[in-house]
This record gives C-alpha cells, sequence and structure tokens, in this order.
C-alpha cells in the first residue's frame, strides 16, 4: 500500500470505527508511524479545550496511534514557555500568541506553527455590575459613563498579543475609547478574571467561557457584548507547536489533528454530544466548575446579566463543516494588523509571508483530504467587523493604518 492509500484508509477507518488490522498493516510499512507516540497537549481551563480533551476521552488518539496527554496549565505565559522549551509538544492556544512568539514581540522568540483551528466564536467581554449600575452596559453607554466619570479605568485581557486583549482593544476603540491612552489593560489568567472582579481589580475583562456565564451566574458582571457580535465567526484557539516540531514530527502532528478533528466534529454533531462535552470538561482535572456553567452558552443559550435572554445561532463552533478548522492565512495576518496598530510591532512585517510560516496548509489539506472533510477554495476570507471596516488580507499594511483610534 502507498502513504497515500494507507493515509486514506486510516481516516475512512477512522471515521467508521477501525478496519480491523488496518493499523498494524500502517505501521508495519514504517511510513506513517508516529515519531512521537505520547504528545503532551498543554491546555487552559477553558470550554474551547473540548476538542483537545475529548480526543483523549473518547479514545479517538489511539485510533490514529497517538495517546493524547492533556496537561493542564496555570496561565497563557506558562503555556508559552512549556512550548518554547519543549516540555509541551503542542497546545490548546490563543492565535495571537503563537504569532507574538514567532516574532518575538511576546517573550523569547521561537519559530512557531499553527496546525489547524480549534474554534470560532464563544468568548465575551464583561463589565462589572458596579459599572452597570452605573448604566454602562454596552460599547457607546460605556463611553458615556468613562467620560463623565473622570478616573483610571482598567480592563483586563489573558496575555498582550492574544485573542482577548485584542477583542478588547477593538471593541474599545470601536466605541471611541482609546485603549491605550484613554484606559488600563491589564493581563490576567482565564480562571482568576470572575475572582479579580469580585474583589475590584478591573472594570470590565474579556476572556473565553465559562468565566462570562460564570460571572453573571456569580452576580459580578454582566455581558456587554459577545465576540461573535465583533466578528462574526472569528479565529480564537489553535493548535499550535514549535516549527521545529512540525518539521521533525510531522506523522505525529497528522495523527494528533486527525484526532481532534474527528473529537470536533462528534463535538458539533449533536445536542447531546454537546452535553457530554460540557460534563467532561466541566470536571475538576479540566475546567473545575458547574456543568451549569459550560451547557448553556455552548448550545447558544445566552443571557446578559440583566434580564435579556437570546438564542445565538453564531455559539461556539469547534468544526461547523471543517469551515472552523482550517488555518486561513487570513486570520493570522489579521492579529499582525492588529499587533501594530497597537505599537507592539513597531513597523510593518511582512504580514503574508510570516503567515505562510506559521500556518500549516499543506499539512492540514493532507489530513483534511484523508478525512473527507472540505477544504476551502482560498485561504483568505473575508469579514465584517463591529465597527463596518471589512478585513479580507489584501492590503494588511493599509488596513492597519487606516483606523482612527491606534497607539
Amino acid at each position: 500500500m502507498s502513504r497515500r492509500t494507507l493515509i486514506k484508509a486510516a481516516a475512512a477507518g477512522g471515521a467508521a470505527g477501525l478496519v480491523p488490522g488496518l493499523q498494524s498493516a500502517v505501521y508495519a510499512q514504517g511510513s506513517d508511524k508516529p515519531e512521537k507516540e505520547e504528545v503532551r497537549i498543554g491546555f487552559i481551563p477553558l470550554t474551547d479545550c473540548a476538542s483537545v480533551v475529548m480526543a483523549s476521552v473518547l479514545g479517538f488518539d489511539k485510533k490514529y496511534g497517538v495517546k493524547i496527554i492533556p496537561t493542564k496549565e496555570a496561565s497563557w505565559a506558562g503555556v508559552r514557555d512549556k512550548l518554547v522549551n519543549g516540555e509541551l509538544d503542542m497546545a490548546h492556544v490563543l492565535y495571537g500568541l503563537v504569532y507574538g512568539v514567532h516574532l518575538g514581540i511576546s517573550g523569547p522568540k521561537k519559530d512557531m506553527a499553527v496546525l489547524m483551528s480549534l474554534n470560532n466564536n464563544g468568548q465575551a467581554i464583561t463589565l462589572s455590575k458596579a459599572l452597570a449600575d452605573k448604566g454602562a452596559v454596552d460599547g457607546g453607554s460605556l463611553a458615556k459613563v468613562m467620560s463623565r466619570e473622570k478616573r483610571e479605568y482598567t480592563f483586563a485581557g489573558t496575555f498582550p498579543t492574544g485573542t482577548h486583549a485584542m477583542w478588547m482593544h477593538y471593541w474599545l476603540a470601536a466605541s471611541g475609547i482609546n485603549p491605550v491612552s484613554g484606559a488600563k489593560l491589564i493581563t490576567v489568567p482565564p480562571p482568576q478574571m470572575v475572582a479579580n472582579m469580585r474583589v475590584g481589580n478591573m472594570d470590565g475583562f474579556c476572556v473565553g467561557e465559562p468565566w462570562g456565564h460564570r460571572a453573571i451566574m456569580d452576580n459580578i458582571g454582566i455581558t456587554a457584548v459577545t465576540t461573535q457580535d465583533i466578528w462574526r465567526d472569528h479565529p480564537e484557539k489553535v493548535l499550535g507547536t514549535t516549527a521545529d516540531f512540525a518539521k521533525k514530527n510531522p506523522n505525529t502532528c497528522r495523527a494528533v489533528m486527525m484526532a481532534v478533528l474527528e473529537a470536533s466534529r462528534w463535538i458539533d454533531a449533536s445536542l447531546q454530544n454537546k452535553l457530554k462535552m460540557a460534563e467532561t470538561v466541566a470536571d475538576k482535572s479540566y475546567v473545575n466548575t458547574g456543568v451549569d456553567a459550560i451547557n448553556q452558552r455552548i448550545l447558544g443559550r445566552y443571557q446578559n446579566g440583566l434580564g435579556k435572554t437570546w438564542d445565538d445561532p453564531n455559539h461556539m463552533k469547534f468544526f461547523n463543516d471543517g469551515a472552523v478548522n482550517y488555518p486561513y492565512l487570513s486570520d493570522g495576518m489579521w492579529f499582525l494588523t492588529q499587533h501594530k496598530r497597537w505599537g507592539l510591532l513597531k513597523e510593518h512585517p511582512d504580514y503574508l509571508g510570516v503567515a505562510k510560516q506559521i500556518n500549516q496548509i499543506d499539512l492540514y489539506k493532507q489530513v483534511a483530504t484523508a478525512m473527507k472533510i472540505s477544504i476551502p477554495t482560498d485561504p483568505m476570507r473575508s469579514s465584517k467587523l463591529i465597527d463596518g471596516i471589512v478585513w479580507d488580507g489584501k492590503d494588511p499594511a493599509k488596513y492597519a493604518d487606516s483606523f482612527k483610534i491606534k497607539a
């Protein structure tokens, strides 16, 4: 059997329960045997670590000849350090963190790789109950309160170059608030957000679920905006590793990607699967919260903490027929435009060149083709964000420079 035939056969077997004897046939050939069979994958306690966790819990990893060891980490800085020094092989990680490390603007510089995207949507910006009581319940009303009551306002993200910091910056700016000169932005690890707001350390925060919903349940905050309202189907966490690991262990990468893709497809397949996932990841070894903090928003059932409820069709998605997982070049480039906008990058980088180095599109295509998962025809996609500005990746330098509010 040729290698391509084997990958296809493995994928077909993977989708329908393994063909008896296939694995031994594959590995007897040697060519597709994962170079590293135990893979340590770091994750932060967030709902969107689910595809990595479920790939391990449901045994999809074994099907592809690897053992995923999910490793719970305390902070994104910790994830970064362990990826860079090799303590972790891969991680459920912030898109913008990977790009920041690659360019040396968020700690030690190291060539990085994005293997695939893990989820779209499902983060939120929370404002404190104290601010909401003064009338700040969305961007416009927050700007009014801030101009009326002058003081230092503090908002939190989870990592300086990460997704949450960029959503917070973008939303504040779209509301007419300069996040650099008009507010203070601090970094707080996701599981500590709610506790920090409870003691008054910040006026607002942006973080992944379940911590936005948890703030409402604990009656300390309200949801001012969801990130899918900032950018529908936005990129969020990725399966990240170092360029070195991806280069030395292509078979391992493919095997892990297949397992995680299968878990992603499984989560999105039914309501029942989503609820089973919520039960699993709520456990103390993963997110460590009540199931009720997770299970509403993954079904798209939202409340804002002020009596408003709605069903959101753009809730957290893990697969969406493969549309979630393709590592679009334009997604990675967008984070670079914002790093430039907010002064994290002093000069314009080679936006497209950097994205092509990091996003492992060829590797992803091999895996998706083998698993019969649809692949977009274009590595760029076009989206209109909350301020009406369209991002399509065509002229990133012009886009980065076009904003009125910037550093």
